[in-house]
């Protein structure tokens, strides 16, 4: 039976982590973001405001200053979502701020036999695993610290990364398929 956290507890794990947070999204998108104002506005505009003052950047600005790594992949289909290319756009602030967020196709993610999978990874020891309903709505957040399961991930991680290409490329790829 999973261990979920406490939800209050959640943004905690981003300023306790002493090396790295890493990240990898697999969905096709997310609920919060279909439901946020911020996501209407940019379907509807294309634009998003300027936002690197949300405390997400506050904090990676903080974390990286340290000398502290935040990074994700994330998987598009091809076509990307409409959730993918907003997260694709709004990708742009965050790597601004300090966090490294790039990119791989899920065909090719597929090849590699990476999983469907949504989880955070700190510093190779604990990971907390995402769990979302049928409709992209989360449903928390599993801690993981078994050892074995780890392994596992940052094998994920390792073969994500090293396949995975930077953001501005692969917003570039996106725009020469429209």
């Amino acid at each position: 039976m999973p261990q979920f956290i406490n939800d209050n507890t959640f943004g905690s794990y981003f300023e306790t982590f002493q090396h790295t947070a890493w990240r990898l999204e697999s969905r096709r998108g997310y609920n919060s973001d279909r439901a946020s104002e911020k996501y209407r506005r940019w379907l509807e505009t294309g634009e998003l405001p300027d936002d690197s003052d949300r405390p997400w950047c506050v904090n990676v600005r903080a974390q990286t200053a340290q000398g502290k790594r935040i990074e994700r992949v994330r998987l598009a289909y091809d076509p990307p979502t409409p959730e993918q290319r907003y997260l694709l756009a709004a990708a742009a602030t965050n790597n601004a701020a300090g966090e490294d967020i790039r990119y791989l196709w899920r065909a090719d993610a597929d090849k590699h036999g990476l999983p469907a999978l949504d989880f955070w990874l700190f510093d190779s020891r604990y990971a907390l695993v995402l769990h979302f309903d049928t409709v992209d709505d989360y449903l928390g957040a599993e801690l993981v610290d078994d050892p074995a399961r780890i392994v596992q991930l940052c094998q994920i991680r390792d073969a994500a990364w090293h396949h995975a290409i930077r953001r501005d490329e692969f917003a570039q790829q996106v725009a020469s398929r429209v």
